[in-house]
């Protein structure tokens, strides 16, 4: 979409869990998708359709049980094919920065939030110095909207939004790459959400503004330019069930169901004209309370136990016996009966 090289390029992404007594749970199948420089991708669905497995599967968090295959390409580096000492020593905050969905389960119950901001800048930035630390866990933790008079409080001390936005300052810190940000608004009111993916939304976008500025003088700042190669192209990865909040930020938006993405396309497409061309993605938008307010009947899968071809099929109006076959994602959807695109639309996706 943006005429650059990806950030991240997933082709073929799946992971299956292995369950006692020989069952598996296809948690995530087949997924292929890009996020370019200066992009920020959405990906929804709704709960237990495999989207925080996919971004546990990036960061090479998934448990012992869990096989993976395909490629998730950051630059060189193939993510899925990564040891634990390359993940932890140079993936994990400097090449991707991950807002947890759980941020309680991150932050480190026995020591401050200020503590844990220092050490983070002191091991991502190479900051020293007492008063240099203190200042810039102070500018990190002003980036999420955390409040400067709570830096000295433990996690147990905090509510729910603000172990949140305690997680994001933490994310920010490396101005890596690639932001990972899974369910970044829960816990927030609506204009702390605002904030949030605004801020998120920046780290993108800062990175592309000293981009354009670089090119923009190249034959004076060539040795600059070489500095902040690094930093050029940022990307964000956005896992929401908040489409409010991807409609603000995401610049394409990428739909899962069941463990597969059925649908990606232009945020702009999607929640304007033509609007989506997938029944679910549809039944998405019809659910909100500002649209139809409408539920999507029936219940979804269990990963366990899928059924042959169209997982949607057994709660779509449009369901014909050409759905007991898996239908392939062709151009922007997966779908044997999509509703129809503008022509335009479609080709620009």
């Amino acid at each position: 979409m943006t005429g650059r090289t990806p950030v991240l390029s997933v082709r073929g992404l799946s992971v299956r869990f292995l369950m006692p007594g020989g069952r598996g749970v296809a948690a995530v199948t087949d997924a292929h998708f890009d996020v370019a420089g200066g992009e920020c991708l959405a990906l929804i669905g709704e709960s237990g359709c495999g989207k925080s497995v996919l971004a546990s599967a990036l960061l090479g968090l998934l448990p012992g049980n869990a096989q993976t295959a395909g490629a998730a390409l950051l630059g060189d580096l193939d993510l899925l094919a990564a040891d634990e000492r390359t993940l932890a020593r140079t993936v994990r905050g400097r090449l991707v920065g991950l807002v947890p969905q759980s941020p309680a389960a991150h932050l480190t119950p026995v020591r401050t939030i200020r503590s844990q901001l220092e050490e983070t800048v002191a091991e991502l930035t190479g900051v020293r110095g007492r008063t240099a630390l203190r200042a810039a866990a102070e500018k990190a933790a002003a980036r999420a909207a955390f409040p400067a008079d709570h830096l000295d409080r433990h996690p147990h001390e905090l509510s729910g939004g603000l172990a949140q936005r305690a997680a994001t300052a933490l994310a920010l810190v490396g101005d890596a790459p690639l932001l990972l940000a899974d369910e970044p608004t829960t816990g927030l009111d609506r204009d702390l959400v605002d904030r949030t993916v605004d801020e998120l939304r920046r780290h993108v976008d800062t990175a592309h503004d000293v981009d354009k500025a670089d090119s923009a003088d190249d034959a004076d700042n060539a040795e600059n330019a070489d500095n902040t190669a690094d930093h050029r192209d940022r990307a964000l990865l956005m896992i929401t069930h908040d489409l409010a909040a991807a409609e603000r930020v995401a610049d394409r938006i990428a739909v899962m169901y069941a463990g597969r993405i059925v649908e990606l396309t232009r945020a702009a497409d999607f929640f304007g004209a033509p609007g989506p061309r997938h029944p679910y993605s549809r039944g998405l938008l019809d659910a909100l309370p500002d649209r139809a307010f409408a539920p999507i009947p029936g219940l979804p899968p269990e990963l366990g136990a899928l059924p042959g071809g169209c997982a949607f099929a057994p709660r779509c109006e449009s369901a014909t016996d050409a759905c007991a076959v898996q239908p392939p994602l062709t151009g922007t959807v997966a779908c044997h009966h999509p509703h129809a695109a503008l022509t335009e639309a479609a080709d620009r996706a």
